[in-house]
């Protein structure tokens, strides 16, 4: 198991279980529930996630004799429309009559920011004075 570590908010990491891409901060995969960690002291100011969006539907092959196939494909976009992520989750085909349920959901948790894991930089030293040169004797003027 992996040891509790601050991380940035949004990083990501691999779940060992599943494979699913899934944020650091997770004790539990969303996508296949394995615990990630365990014994864990709750983090200061971490809360449960909430659920933010959910949609759920069924599809139906209402045909009597023609087989569908269907792609089932989720896709996220920023506030001015643009794409941020595709992805195709399933793909499959329903015989006539045959029907499919499919849930989408949004969970959400408050990311607390992590203190950086860096040590502060030494303070830098004034440069040390330059040893003086000695100074040559004063030579006595010449007569003449």
């Amino acid at each position: 198991m992996t040891p509790v570590r601050p991380g940035e908010p949004g990083r990501t990491r691999v779940c060992p279980h599943c494979k699913s891409t899934i944020l650091e901060s997770a004790d539990v995969c969303p996508g296949c529930h394995h615990h990630l960690r365990f014994g864990a002291a709750p983090r200061q100011g971490e809360s449960s996630s909430s659920t933010v969006f959910r949609l759920e539907g069924q599809f139906a092959n209402d045909q009597d004799i023609a087989i569908w196939e269907y792609n089932l494909i989720v896709a996220l976009f920023d506030e001015r429309g643009a794409e941020i992520a595709r992805k195709v989750v399933h793909v499959g085909a329903l015989a006539p009559r045959e029907a499919r349920r499919c849930l989408v959901s949004l969970e959400a948790q408050v990311a607390t920011p992590a203190p950086s894991p860096r040590a502060p930089l030494p303070r830098p030293r004034p440069p040390a004075a330059a040893p003086r040169a000695a100074t040559p004797p004063a030579r006595p003027p010449r007569p003449g």
